[in-house]
C-alpha cells in the first residue's frame, strides 16, 4: 500500500508534523498559495457572474511537480493548511491542482488549532471535507481586492503619478489617520488653570492635592485673575482634612489574548510591530525544537475568538495550584464574553500546554520568541487566578469655599498580578496612615498652574489596529498587513512611533474621499466585512456582495472627471518664476513633488523644494558640478530621481544630457569606472559602477574612501549590525574598525 499524503502549507509546519506521525505518512509543503488571480490582468470576468481566472504560480511549478507526483504515489491525500478563509482557499485550489491524481482516490480535510502531537493524530482520525461557504468567502473578498486595486490605482496614476495604489481596507486607514491629523491641525488649545499643593502636618509624609470643587461645583478656572482670586480666598482659611474614605475593590484579569489585543500589548510591553508580532507568532505555532521534541508552543495565532478547550483550562488549573498554591486559583472557572463578530473558528491564543513555563524553554527560543511566549503564557494562566485587591483611601480637605481632594492606592493582595505583572493599576499618592478626619494641615508650595488643552493623540500602530477592529474594519489575519501596507507605500510615516501622513498620503486621501468617499468609507466597508462573515456562515451568495460592491464602485468611477481632479490638487505659491514672471505652483510627479511654472506649456521651469514643519516652502537651488555640458557647453548640476542622484546638463528640457554621479571612488572590479549611489524599487540604496552593464560590481554596503589599515584596500564599506553597530569593513581582508 502506499502512504498517505498530507499537504501543509509551510515546511517548519511540515517538519513538526512529520516527527508527530509514522512512516506511513508522508508530509509535504505547498509553501502557501500555489494558485491566485493573475498578476499583469484583471482575471475576473465581471459580466460572467465574476468568474475568476486562476493561474498556476509560476514560482511554484517546481512544487506542484513533486506534490502531483507525491499525490499520485499516495493512496489518501490529507489537506491541512490553515484553519481560515486563506487555508480554505488553499485546499480548495490544492484539490483542484491535484484533481487528476487523486481522481480515484480518498481526499480529505484535516483541521487543528495547534501543532502537538494528539492534535495532529485527532485531525487526521477525524476528517472532513472543504468548506465551501469559506472557500467563496475568500474568493469574494480576494476578488474585491482586485476589482478596487485595478479600478482605482489606474485614477491614481493620471492625477496624482505612477505607481501608487488603492486597497479596499488599506485607503480607510489611510483616511481615519488623515483625518485625526486634520482634527490635530485644526485643534485650538485652549487655556485653563488648576491649583495644587502638598498638605502635611508634623513629620507625617506629605501628599498632593489638587482643587476639586469651587463653590460647591466642579473647579473650572479660566484664566490667571481667577486662579488669583481663588488663591487669595483659600490663603485666608485654615486647611481642614474633613473626610477620610477608605474602600476596598477587586480588580479582574483581562480574557485570553486574539490577535488584535496580542498585537497591541506587543507593541506596548515588546515593542514589536504587528508585522514583527505575528512573524514570531507564527514561529512559535509552526514548531520549535525543545530538546529533540519539536511541537507547536501556542494555537493558531489568527483569531477573534474567545473560546478555549477544557482540556486546556484544566491544565491551567493544575498548573496555578502547583506553581501557585491553591489559594490563588479562582474558585470558577473564568469565561469571558464572547464577540458578536467572532467567527469562533479557533480558541483564543494560548500556549499548547501551560506547564511548558518561559523559564524551562528559554534556552530553545531567541530572545524575541521568549518574550512572545512568554508575554501569551503570562496572559492565559492569569486567566484562571484570583482578582487583585486594591484598597483605596480618598481624603477631602477644605479651605473656606474650596475643597481639595487627594487620593492613593495599595496592592493588598497580588492575585493574578503574580503571573502577569503588565496591568495597569493607578497607585495615587502615598498617604500616611496616621492622618485622621479633622486635623488641621499646612500647606507647601501653593500655586496656579496654568496649563492647556492638547490635541487628540496621533496612532500608534496598537491604537490604530484596536480602532479598526472597534469599527469592524479588516479581520485578524489583515491587520499587520494593512498597517505594513501604508507605511510601503509612504502614504504614512512613523514619527516617535505615531502615523503621521505624508504629504503624498494626504493628497492620495484627499482624491478618494472627494471622489469615493461613499464607498471607501468606515460604514461601507464594514458592512462588506460583515458581508464576508456572513458567506463563510452560508447566508448569503459571494456574487451577490460582489455585484452590490462592483455597482457601486463603477456609478462613483463614471463621475471622475480626471482633469477637474488634477487641478484641484495642484497648490499655489508666491513664487514668481524667474524665467516668464508666471506663478509657481506645487505639482506632482513621478519622482514626487515640484514646483512648476503655470505657463506650461510655454514655459517648462520646473524646481525642487522643501517643506518646513510650519508648511512653509523653501527653493532648493541645484547644486552646480565642475565642468560643463559636453553637447550644449552649460553648467552641470546635481539632481535627485527615482532611482538616486545623477548629474543633469542645466538647459533642461531644451538640453536633456544626463550622466552618473560618483562617489570618486575607483570601481574594484573593473578599474575604469566609478562607484555610483542608487535607489532600488523598493527604496533601498546600492552601489555599482559607472560602466554598467559592461561591468556588473553591484554592493549593498556603502563605501567610505578610507584606506584599510591593513591591507591597504582603496576603500572600506559601511555596514551596521545588532551586536557591533555601525562600522567599517575591508571588503578585501575584512578587516573591521570601530
Amino acid at each position: 500500500m502506499g502512504k498517505k499524503l498530507i499537504i501543509v502549507e509551510s515546511p517548519s509546519k511540515a517538519k513538526t508534523i512529520e516527527k508527530f506521525l509514522g512512516n506511513s505518512y508522508v508530509v509535504k509543503a505547498s509553501m502557501g498559495h500555489i494558485r491566485d488571480l493573475p498578476a499583469k490582468s484583471l482575471g475576473v470576468e465581471v459580466e460572467n457572474n465574476f468568474k475568476a481566472k486562476y493561474v498556476t504560480d509560476r514560482k511554484k511549478k517546481k512544487i506542484v511537480q513533486e506534490l502531483k507526483k507525491a499525490a499520485a504515489e499516495a493512496d489518501s491525500v490529507y489537506l491541512a493548511s490553515d484553519h481560515d478563509r486563506e487555508g480554505e482557499a488553499i485546499a480548495w485550489h490544492l484539490a483542484h491542482i491535484l484533481k487528476k491524481e487523486v481522481k480515484d482516490k480518498p481526499l480529505h480535510r484535516i483541521l487543528f488549532n495547534e501543532i502537538t502531537k494528539s492534535a495532529i493524530k485527532k485531525a487526521v482520525e477525524n476528517p472532513g471535507e472543504i468548506d465551501q461557504n469559506k472557500v467563496d468567502s475568500q474568493q469574494a473578498r480576494r476578488i474585491l481586492d482586485r476589482i478596487v486595486g485595478y479600478n482605482l490605482s489606474p485614477l491614481l496614476w493620471k492625477v496624482i503619478t505612477k505607481n501608487l495604489s488603492a486597497g479596499r481596507v488599506q485607503s480607510v486607514a489611510l483616511r481615519i489617520i488623515c483625518e485625526r491629523e486634520n482634527e490635530i491641525d485644526l485643534f485650538n488649545p485652549e487655556e485653563f488653570w488648576t491649583i495644587d499643593t502638598s498638605f502635611y502636618k508634623d513629620s507625617l509624609t506629605p501628599f498632593k492635592g489638587t482643587l476639586s470643587k469651587w463653590e460647591d461645583k466642579k473647579a473650572k478656572i479660566n484664566n490667571k485673575e481667577e486662579a488669583d482670586n481663588i488663591l487669595a480666598h483659600i490663603k485666608e482659611n485654615d486647611y481642614k482634612l474633613t473626610q477620610i474614605k477608605e474602600s476596598s475593590r477587586k480588580v479582574q484579569p483581562g480574557p485570553y489574548y486574539i490577535t488584535s489585543t496580542l498585537q497591541q500589548d506587543s507593541a506596548r510591553l515588546l515593542n514589536f510591530s504587528a508585522k514583527r508580532t505575528m512573524i514570531i507568532a507564527q514561529q512559535l505555532y509552526e514548531g520549535i525544537d525543545i530538546g529533540g521534541d519539536t511541537s507547536g508552543l501556542i494555537t493558531y495565532m489568527r483569531t477573534d475568538s474567545l473560546r478555549i478547550s477544557t482540556e486546556a483550562l484544566d491544565s491551567c488549573q493544575s498548573l496555578i495550584k502547583a506553581r501557585y498554591g491553591e489559594k490563588f486559583l479562582n474558585p470558577e472557572t473564568r469565561v469571558f464574553k464572547q464577540k458578536n463578530s467572532s467567527q469562533d473558528a479557533h480558541e483564543a491564543i494560548r500556549p499548547t500546554d501551560a506547564h511548558r513555563t518561559p523559564n524551562s524553554i528559554s534556552a530553545y527560543l531567541t530572545p524575541e520568541q521568549l518574550k512572545l511566549y512568554s508575554l501569551i503564557w503570562q496572559k492565559f494562566v492569569a486567566t484562571q487566578m484570583i482578582p487583585a485587591t486594591v484598597k483605596s483611601k480618598n481624603l477631602e480637605i477644605t479651605a473656606g469655599k474650596a475643597l481639595f481632594t487627594a487620593s492613593g492606592s495599595t496592592i493588598v493582595e497580588q492575585g493574578f498580578l503574580q503571573a502577569f505583572p503588565h496591568t495597569n493599576i493607578s497607585k495615587g499618592e502615598m498617604l500616611d496612615a496616621e492622618y485622621a478626619e479633622k486635623d488641621l494641615l499646612k500647606t507647601n508650595d501653593l500655586k496656579g498652574n496654568q496649563k492647556f488643552t492638547k490635541p487628540p493623540a496621533r496612532y500608534s500602530e496598537a491604537m490604530l489596529i484596536k480602532e479598526l477592529e472597534s469599527l469592524g474594519i479588516g479581520r485578524p489575519s489583515t491587520y499587520a498587513s494593512i498597517t505594513n501596507t501604508i507605511i510601503v507605500r509612504k502614504y504614512v510615516e512613523l514619527v516617535t512611533k505615531r502615523f503621521q501622513p505624508t504629504d503624498l498620503g494626504k493628497v492620495v486621501n484627499k482624491f478618494l474621499v472627494s471622489n469615493f468617499s461613499e464607498f471607501l468609507n468606515v460604514e461601507f466597508t464594514a458592512k462588506m466585512e460583515s458581508n464576508l462573515d456572513e458567506i463563510t456562515y452560508g447566508k448569503i451568495e459571494w456574487q451577490q456582495t460582489l455585484h452590490e460592491y462592483y455597482d457601486k464602485l463603477v456609478e462613483l468611477m463614471n463621475n471622475v472627471d480626471t482633469k477637474q481632479a488634477k487641478s484641484e490638487l495642484i497648490e499655489e505659491t508666491d513664487f514668481k518664476c524667474e524665467k516668464c514672471g508666471s506663478p509657481m505652483a506645487i505639482k506632482w510627479g513621478k519622482n514626487g513633488q515640484f514646483l512648476a511654472c503655470t505657463n506650461f506649456p510655454e514655459c517648462k521651469n520646473i524646481k525642487d523644494f522643501s517643506k518646513a514643519e510650519d508648511g512653509s516652502i523653501k527653493i532648493i537651488e541645484p547644486e552646480k558640478i565642475e565642468g560643463e555640458c559636453p553637447k550644449c557647453g552649460s553648467e552641470l548640476i546635481l539632481k535627485s530621481g527615482r532611482f538616486g542622484k545623477f548629474i543633469a546638463c542645466s538647459n533642461y528640457p531644451t538640453c536633456k544630457h544626463t550622466q552618473p554621479f560618483t562617489l570618486g571612488i575607483t570601481c574594484p572590479e573593473c578599474g575604469k569606472g566609478e562607484i555610483t549611489e542608487k535607489i532600488n524599487s523598493k527604496g533601498r540604496y546600492f552601489y555599482s559602477c559607472s560602466r554598467y552593464p559592461d561591468c556588473k560590481y553591484i554592493s549593498n554596503d556603502k563605501p567610505v574612501d578610507i584606506k584599510c589599515p591593513d591591507c591597504g584596500h582603496p576603500f572600506m564599506q559601511e555596514k551596521t549590525s545588532k551586536t557591533s553597530g555601525k562600522h567599517l569593513v575591508c571588503p578585501s581582508c575584512k578587516k573591521e574598525v570601530f
